[in-house]
């Protein structure tokens, strides 16, 4: 006897539907491996300063962002190097000379020590990020790059926040660009 096509199509979905489900994972690997290519892409734009309470920075629109270096911060009262403390503000504006003595020792001696390692790191110790309060006086400022570049670090970096760009829609926007 032959059986009806429904009786059919019902047999047929019971023994499938006795089966094991099978995962197919052809698919779940792709979206895996673009998941970690993006997170590899992705993780090194990230430079992170230490951020410090008593310091706040100026902002600046600048994407350019600097390679990670010596680090100098300028507090409310004192003068670090990478953490260590160096001078107090006062005495360092209470010196007559230009060039602060105890900031150039201190560079100097990191300087020697990285020119130890390699000359790779050597290149690098050349580098220097100045981290000031926006509330620092200009000579101050003005000495600690002088101090820099007289110890031999040409490559110096302002740390700022960022903040978007301006979109030119305020009343300071005139319309016309410069040189039209």
């Amino acid at each position: 006897m032959s059986s009806s096509l429904r009786a059919r199509r019902l047999s047929r979905n019971i023994r499938k539907m006795k089966q094991q489900p099978k995962l197919n994972l052809v698919a779940l690997m792709d979206i895996f491996t673009i998941l970690v290519l993006f997170l590899m892409v992705n993780n090194g734009d990230v430079e992170v300063l230490q951020a410090d309470d008593k310091v706040t920075l100026p902002e600046s629109v600048s994407e350019q962002r600097p390679e990670l270096a010596l680090t100098v911060k300028v507090g409310a009262s004192d003068i670090f190097v990478q953490g260590k403390r160096i001078q107090s503000i006062a005495s360092a504006l209470a010196e007559d000379e230009q060039v602060l003595v105890y900031l150039k020792s201190e560079l100097l001696a990191r300087a020697e020590r990285a020119s130890e390692d390699s000359q790779l790191q050597a290149e690098k110790a050349l580098a220097v990020i100045i981290m000031g309060d926006r509330e620092m006086p200009y000579s101050l400022l003005k000495r600690i790059m002088a101090t820099c570049a007289d110890v031999g670090y040409r490559d110096i970096a302002l740390a700022v926040d960022s903040r978007p760009e301006f979109d030119g829609g305020g009343p300071l926007s005139t319309g016309v660009e410069e040189g039209a």
